[in-house]
């Protein structure tokens, strides 16, 4: 393949991570979640971003999103809740524009995100149980951790029922909301990618 074809993807993979980080420090707490889950909507981009430009750029621009979001915040999360965004990002949108890209068909973008969020889920619950809590945890404290969470949902006693009641739910909560957007968006914004 030439040099010059890769031009207008890398040019297309900057400015959609751009994007996504820009709208990733734009986050909201939701009520019925705990604190220390926040919502944003920059998985809107990279979905719309993966079905343009194929899964291989995901995981590109979700690195780039977390950067940015990094170089401009810092992390009071000890790095933890950066790794957290970047792997359930990849989790989602990697396998929904995976298959997406197989057949670029309305029925295929569906099937594409409801596999997307069937990964989301159990990577999300594995991750979380064996590896990003406890990392957490470890920074902040397991007790604090789970009284901040019991605090909201009380039926949180351990990390079991943090996971269970909080946290993959928090994640398809994310993972549904953006892809409702994007399904709204991308016919729209479709036309504008392929100009570029």
């Amino acid at each position: 393949m030439k040099k010059q074809t890769w031009i207008p993807k890398i040019t297309k993979i900057a400015l959609i991570s751009a994007l996504a980080g820009v709208i990733n420090l734009f986050t909201v707490p939701l009520p019925i979640f705990p604190g220390f889950y926040e919502m944003d909507l920059s998985d809107v981009v990279v979905l719309i971003g993966g079905f343009h430009l194929g899964p291989w750029a995901v995981i590109l621009i979700e690195a780039i999103k977390q950067l940015i979001n990094i170089s401009v915040n810092g992390s009071i999360t000890a790095f933890v809740g950066e790794l957290a965004n970047f792997l359930m990002g990849v989790a989602f949108v990697f396998p929904a524009s995976f298959m997406y890209q197989r057949k670029k068909t309305f029925k295929r973008a569906l099937l594409g995100i409801t596999f997307g969020l069937v990964s989301l889920a159990v990577v999300s619950a594995l991750l979380n149980y064996f590896l990003l809590i406890p990392a957490y945890a470890a920074v902040f404290g397991m007790d604090k951790v789970l009284m901040m969470a019991s605090s909201v949902i009380p039926a949180i006693k351990d990390l079991k029922t943090l996971v269970l009641f909080a946290t993959v739910p928090f994640n398809l909560t994310k993972g549904i909301v953006c892809s409702l957007v994007s399904v709204l968006l991308y016919k729209r914004v479709s036309p504008l990618l392929k100009k570029w």
